[in-house]
């Protein structure tokens, strides 16, 4: 009795009522792989018998969520092509952390979102996708951090998958009181200060305007604990959805760069050219063997297919000459097309990415390895490889 008392009352404390423009709305904090916050929505939605439930989903989000299939319709050749292998590689890396969780604790991840499905079916709810659109906010978080800050990101989230340290129950149910949850927002912002805001703000503002446009004088939400502060204050606001929807503008100054490294390049090369030959062919060989040898050894640490392997030394000393193609496209396209994903490659996906091993074994995370890989090898190859170039350039003009 005493133990049921106690699940009460944390309940309880993860309830937040709200009045705002004549409705009644009632927010739920969830802890994503949490058994009681899913017991937690069941009990809240059959006693408060809303007009409507939100939750914390997107249509992408729970498509996967009721169909467990999708993953089938997956085309690897149209991520690459794309540009999304570094931004699927990320979301597959944050939903490993979860499922492991989820895995510890024996319980379905996602499950309370489940439940707040079922519960507004069960009660006669209607149901309202209440989130934004994941790809808008994976592009507003990548498209707003420059190249340190996407490695810091990519490092952390990578270090996160294959950390051994287990949580405590009594800990993850502390995750979602407000006082730990600001913390935790606290230091990621001193970390990444340009993740929090698409991250949690913007949608805190979304969330809010959906909930609040939800049909019916009664509403039950069905949200994650970091955004209840948010949504508890910017439910009196209004926002503007298209506005928040939209993806970020790009900036013009890294298309000049772009274009600017690789016709001095050339530029440099061919004056070097025409005044010692020799020097000339040096630099033309140094730009070649920087860049494509590091592309070819960064898809040689993902373990790819030879041939995609010597597709990334042959198409990155180009590539890096034309901003708007990319050395790991070429490697992963080949990659895919030797070592194809297959069915059992997609349903091995969510235990494979839990270890180093797993992730590279897998042939769906392997391209995407190889996309990012090679990428990365054929960005230091180019400055590693200008850089050489303007030496002999400058040791040329001072002879």
């Amino acid at each position: 009795m005493q133990e049921e008392n106690r699940v009460s009352t944390i309940k309880e404390e993860n309830v937040v009522r709200l009045e705002a423009e004549g409705k009644e709305i009632i927010l739920i904090g969830t802890a994503h792989v949490s058994k009681r916050s899913a017991e937690q929505v069941k009990e809240v939605i059959e006693r408060e018998q809303p007009d409507s439930v939100c939750i914390e989903l997107d249509e992408q989000r729970y498509q996967s969520v009721t169909d467990k299939n999708k993953w089938k319709e997956t085309d690897i050749f149209k991520i690459i092509r794309e540009g999304k292998a570094s931004l699927l590689l990320i979301n597959l890396a944050v939903s490993s952390f979860q499922n492991r969780l989820a895995k510890q604790f024996g319980i379905e991840p996602g499950q309370e979102m489940i439940q707040g499905i079922e519960s507004a079916k069960e009660t006669g709810a209607e149901l309202v996708l209440a989130d934004r659109n994941i790809q808008i906010t994976f592009s507003r978080i990548w498209g707003n951090m420059g190249l340190w800050g996407k490695s810091q990101l990519l490092t952390s989230v990578f270090y996160s998958i294959f950390s051994k340290e287990e949580i405590s129950e009594e800990e993850l149910e502390k995750m979602k009181s407000q006082d730990t949850l600001n913390a935790v927002l606290a230091e990621m912002t001193d970390s990444f200060p340009k993740l929090k805001k698409p991250l949690i703000d913007e949608r805190d503002q979304y969330l809010a305007q959906k909930i609040k446009n939800a049909p019916g004088d009664k509403v039950v939400a069905v949200l994650g604990a970091a955004h209840v502060p948010g949504i508890s204050k910017e439910i009196h606001r209004e926002h503007d959805l298209a506005e928040l929807d939209k993806r970020p503008p790009k900036a013009k100054w890294p298309k000049v760069v772009g274009w600017l490294i690789p016709i001095s390049i050339i530029a440099i090369i061919l004056y070097t050219f025409m005044t010692n030959p020799q020097d000339g062919f040096y630099q033309a060989m140094s730009w070649i063997l920087w860049n494509g040898g590091l592309s070819a050894l960064g898809a040689a640490i993902a373990f790819a297919h030879p041939l995609a392997i010597l597709t990334a030394f042959v198409a990155a000393p180009i590539s890096s000459l034309n901003p708007l193609i990319a050395a790991g496209w070429f490697a992963g396209f080949a990659q895919a097309y030797f070592r194809r994903p297959n069915v059992g490659d997609f349903e091995r996906l969510s235990e494979d990415v839990f270890t180093i091993k797993g992730f590279w074994d897998n042939k769906v995370t392997r391209v995407l390895l190889v996309v990012v890989l090679s990428n990365l090898g054929s960005s230091i190859g180019t400055f590693i490889g200008g850089a050489d170039v303007i030496r002999v350039f400058l040791e040329n003009l001072q002879s």
